[in-house]
């Protein structure tokens, strides 16, 4: 199941919404929320279990799933004992019915010698969880941190979301870009999902704005979501200006907005039904080898690019033109069966859906 729009992670539950499972659920609906990260273990040991042993977490997840939002479960992992910290993470996810695994890795893989110690986990952790996705959560610039393990993480991931924290700055947009070019040269590349702060620290806090252009600059790069750390903090009334300004920013992009923009939002889903929505029923749908007209040709078309030329592919605009009934995007994608470079799309709008595709690629 694709991970897409907006999240917000919840680190201890009784903070967030005074542990009221169905008022949490409500929040999220009420601020758009696709999916909520919850912090599920740390190290060895169960997380969010109250002191009298009650689980918290399996009212949330049901609150959520309810709601139509996804669940999924953090872990911080320290890698002093990976069978346990798989053990645990297995044991947690699978009977909580989660929608998705986060491994939350940091200072602790920051030295050599911890690939190994990471494979091991990473391994065990995969073997238990099956097919389920996987995501990895660590710094922001791996420039920065050359000794963490990253390519062994991700060999074992589905999704990076690296935690683009701009302590000291307040240039967050850019950070976020500089983090993602760095991470396009480490390999595997996996797509990327960020992490902004909602939060201050030690005097430093980022204004509502920079969360707004934080968002911005991911619909720009084509990411399929971004997400905020943390709940904790940001639903506090000195920080309900950051909550309220993620909330209030619309992802996916509102019907009102172009449908240049809206498409290659869409492909990251990698769901031929959500692209279909944007294409009137009669569309024309057309590549060097052939034109076809109707839903279901276009559907077939996206289903088998999505499952076969390019899964998993993390899609890029690189520019962008046209008003009126006609548009033309450029772009690149990303995927383990390999990247495209030279997307070149035309497009055809009738009263407001696309009337006429034209498109052209390599994939390399």
């Amino acid at each position: 199941m694709a991970v897409t729009g907006k999240g917000f992670y919840i680190w201890q539950i009784p903070h967030c919404e005074s542990g009221d499972a169905t008022r949490i659920a409500a929040r999220a609906v009420e601020a758009g929320l696709k999916h909520v990260l919850i912090k599920i273990a740390d190290a060895g040991n169960a997380f969010n279990i109250d002191k009298n042993g009650k689980d918290l977490v399996p009212p949330v997840v049901a609150a959520l799933h309810a709601r139509g939002i996804q669940a999924w479960g953090w872990h911080y992992v320290y890698g002093y004992d990976p069978t346990a910290e798989a053990r645990v993470a297995v044991q947690r996810t699978l009977p909580l019915q989660l929608d998705g695994y986060v491994i939350d890795a940091e200072a602790e893989f920051q030295y050599s010698g911890r690939a190994a110690v990471a494979r091991t986990f990473c391994q065990l952790l995969r073997a238990g969880l099956g097919s389920l996705p996987i995501a990895l959560s660590s710094y922001r610039f791996p420039n920065y941190h050359t000794a963490f393990p990253w390519s062994t993480f991700l060999e074992f991931c589905d999704y990076n979301m690296p935690q683009v924290y701009w302590e000291g700055s307040h240039n967050g947009a850019e950070q976020l870009q500089r983090s993602y070019d760095e991470f396009r040269k480490i390999s595997p590349f996996r797509p990327i999902i960020p992490t902004g702060p909602a939060y201050s620290n030690n005097g430093w806090r980022p204004a509502a704005s920079e969360l707004t252009a934080f968002l911005q600059k991911a619909l720009e790069l084509g990411l399929m979501g971004a997400n905020f750390w943390s709940w904790d903090y940001s639903t506090q009334s000195s920080y309900l200006d950051l909550w309220n300004a993620v909330a209030s920013f619309p992802w996916p992009p509102a019907p009102s907005a172009d449908i240049a923009q809206q498409l290659p939002a869409m492909w990251n889903t990698h769901d031929p039904n959500r692209v279909l929505s944007l294409y009137q029923d009669n569309a024309a749908h057309v590549t060097g080898a052939r034109t076809v007209v109707g839903s279901q040709a276009i559907l077939n078309w996206y289903s088998e690019m999505f499952a076969t030329r390019l899964p998993g592919a993390l899609f890029q605009i690189t520019g962008y033109s046209g008003t009126g009934n006609s548009r033309h995007i450029s772009w690149t994608a990303t995927s383990p069966a390999g990247n495209v470079r030279d997307g070149n799309d035309t497009l055809g709008i009738r009263e407001g859906k696309i009337q006429y595709h034209y498109t052209y690629f390599t994939v390399t």
